[in-house]
């Protein structure tokens, strides 16, 4: 066995992250069937439009950022376990309405359906916040510092596999039959979000003991940010998957590229929509034998560019299974840059801050999905479907470009030293 090959074997010894890893996995599942069942009803049920999936994601993003400012300091000030838990049993409640929507059986929510499955993903944003500020902190504590970008690697593969199957599932459950079962997915994902909390109680964990200076909700939210911002090659960072992000997500209008450029059908869409994260698992299989420590900013410049070049071949194609591949390979590309973003987090970041800074990167990177979702949607008006989605391509690589002259220190990193 090669040195490098015995931290991804030694992780998996630990048990609280083995339940750490499958609690993410069910809830990864959850939310990624979740929201590819609102994309499918909001596009096929009431407006077969691509500005429309792109309010979608701008009506999670908005309340996600909103709420971010303060989930960190909650996930620095009480237990990091209990918030995850809270936090999955109100997704629970999410599912159980959206699950009443779809019924169809009540004449005045029928009436509003189509506002309130809007009004749920609101919820859902503010949800999210919590969630996202929680995770990787509580990863920290879970393993030794000398693992964290293992765990990163295994992290992400989790989330991955969690979003290739989800949007097959829920694609093949919303279609079955030839009519529209939105209910009976949301009634897995009742089961699936209960799924992950189980195995979130499972961990044992204690808030270690951290010394923390008395101060107030708004002065604590100004020491995670200016934080962020003193540290440059943290905040090049987190800019580039930002803007990367933002202007290449071509994930959201997908159920209007499918229908209007590849004439598929939903059942296609499904398999469709997991080709990234199909490419982002297999680009972590190499990432756990060779982690990207020695020339860890190098390799991340190129391969959000690369990730960039893929988005716009992508934008090109007609054929469905060369789109699907295009797909695939910007997904194992994003990855690169997902792993070594998140093992810059957890190697730079003190752990009492840790909540702060992860909310910090949350607003950056989680609500640049949904924003980036309404930038396509919006682009795809304006432009068209196929000339929105080269655009975002190549505004990708515009981005690498200005990132590496900002800061030309960051294609000298170095993990392994940090």
């Amino acid at each position: 066995m090669s040195h490098s090959a015995k931290p991804s074997l030694q992780i998996l010894k630990i048990k609280n992250f083995r339940r750490f890893i499958l609690g993410r996995f069910f809830t990864t599942l959850a939310i990624q069937m979740q929201m590819t069942t609102i994309g499918l009803q909001v596009y096929y049920e009431y407006t077969h439009s691509a500005f429309s999936l792109g309010l979608t994601g701008l009506f999670e993003a908005i309340p996600f950022i909103g709420a971010s400012f303060f989930s960190g300091y909650i996930s620095d000030k009480y237990n990091r376990k209990n918030i995850i838990i809270s936090t999955l049993l109100a997704l629970v409640l999410c599912s159980v309405f959206l699950f009443i929507i779809s019924l169809h059986k009540i004449s005045f929510i029928e009436s509003i359906s189509y506002y309130a499955i809007f009004g749920v993903i609101i919820l859902v944003g503010i949800i999210r916040a919590f969630f996202a500020a929680t995770m990787n902190p509580l990863l920290s504590q879970l393993v030794d510092r000398e693992l964290y970008t293992i765990s990163a690697t295994y992290n992400s593969t989790a989330w991955h596999i969690g979003a290739i199957t989800g949007p097959i599932l829920a694609a093949f459950l919303y279609g079955m039959s030839g009519t529209y079962h939105a209910e009976k997915i949301y009634f897995v994902n009742i089961l699936l979000f209960l799924a992950g909390a189980f195995f979130f109680t499972l961990i044992r964990y204690q808030r270690p003991l951290i010394h923390q200076v008395k101060e107030g909700i708004l002065q604590s939210l100004q020491v995670g940010v200016k934080f962020v911002f003193k540290q440059k090659m943290l905040l090049s960072v987190i800019s580039l998957d930002l803007f990367a992000v933002f202007f290449g997500g071509a994930v959201t209008i997908l159920p209007a590229f499918t229908d209007q450029v590849l004439h598929a059908t939903p059942q296609d869409l499904g398999l469709l929509r997991t080709a990234p994260a199909i490419g982002a698992v297999l680009m972590a299989f190499v990432l756990t034998v060779k982690p990207p420590a020695k020339d860890a900013g190098k390799l991340l410049l190129w391969a959000v560019a690369i990730f960039g070049l893929f988005t716009i071949a992508f934008g090109f194609c007609t054929n469905y299974w060369i789109a699907f591949t295009m797909l695939l390979f910007s997904g194992a590309f994003d990855n690169i840059s997902v792993v070594i973003r998140s093992s810059i987090l957890q190697l730079m970041t003190p752990d009492e801050m840790r909540g702060r800074v992860s909310a910090v990167n949350s607003v950056f990177i989680g609500s640049s999905n949904e924003i980036g979702g309404f930038e396509s949607g919006f682009a795809a008006r304006l432009m068209g479907l196929v000339p929105s989605v080269i655009f975002g391509g190549g505004m990708t690589i515009v981005v690498v470009a200005v990132i590496n002259k900002l800061n030309p220190l960051l294609k000298k990193l170095d993990l392994s030293k940090v």
